[in-house]
């Protein structure tokens, strides 16, 4: 299967895992919905991708942004084939000493959006009877990790609801699946350099933004009788 003719609509799609997801899906011939809070480098990435991609600038930390830019994108688009629910924030820390409304933030945006999204698209994908929903996940999902517990709790609820919709939509044609990787080697983590990128990324510290977009487009082009509900990457030498 290949991705070509269809639409996706990519959170976060203003840096990292989604911008390089984003430009994978748009050199494969999708038109690709980019949606994130920084409108300016939405619309520099817009411009660089071409007529293949739409921003569409949303802050998903806003509960009602979520559904309400799935709804935009519909009515521009008409449809949306694929759903890359991969926005998210990252808090970690102790807890006694934590900011509860910097979790609140955080929660809203891994977890909320991600709920709001798939109910937006989900009627749309049912009625045509296909589509794919992937969303990013964590190796924090699959175990709690003691340094980010608020950030593991929001992983393992999108890894219950991802498993529950799933089980919710079989026999429909539509396919709902996780990504969760490791340690990626991004801004999210302060990281810039893209030769201290490649260097962390060569040592096995580490896995590029680029590794985990391959990964997603491989869940997207399996045959229709395949779905991968979770798949979990690491890079070489992360002990987890």
């Amino acid at each position: 299967m290949d991705v070509r003719g269809k639409v996706a609509l990519v959170t976060g799609a203003s840096s990292g895992i989604g911008r390089a997801t984003a430009r994978q899906l748009a050199q494969a011939g999708a038109t690709v919905a980019l949606v994130a809070r920084d409108g300016p480098r939405l619309h520099a990435i817009g411009q660089e991708l071409g007529d293949n991609a739409v921003p569409a600038p949303a802050d998903l930390s806003v509960p009602a942004e979520a559904s309400a830019v799935v709804e935009r994108v519909l009515s521009r688009l008409g449809r949306i084939d694929i759903l890359f629910a991969n926005a998210g924030l990252y808090v970690a820390g102790d807890v006694a000493k934590g900011d509860p409304e910097a979790w609140e933030r955080m929660l809203q945006v891994n977890v909320g959006s991600v709920f709001r999204m798939v109910r937006a698209v989900l009627p749309g994908m049912l009625a045509r009877a296909g589509g794919d929903i992937i969303v990013t996940s964590s190796i924090s999902g699959h175990q709690a990790i003691h340094w980010e517990p608020v950030y593991s709790a929001t992983k393992h609820a999108i890894q219950a609801f991802v498993h529950g919709v799933r089980r919710q939509t079989l026999h429909t044609g539509v396919r709902v699946g996780s990504i969760a990787p490791g340690m990626v080697l991004n801004e999210l983590w302060g990281l810039h350099d893209p030769a201290e990128i490649a260097r962390r990324a060569a040592e096995g510290a580490g896995l590029r933004d680029e590794d985990v977009a391959d990964a997603v487009m491989f869940m997207l082009t399996r045959p229709a009788n395949v779905t991968i509900r979770d798949l979990v990457m690491l890079p070489t030498n992360q002990d987890l």
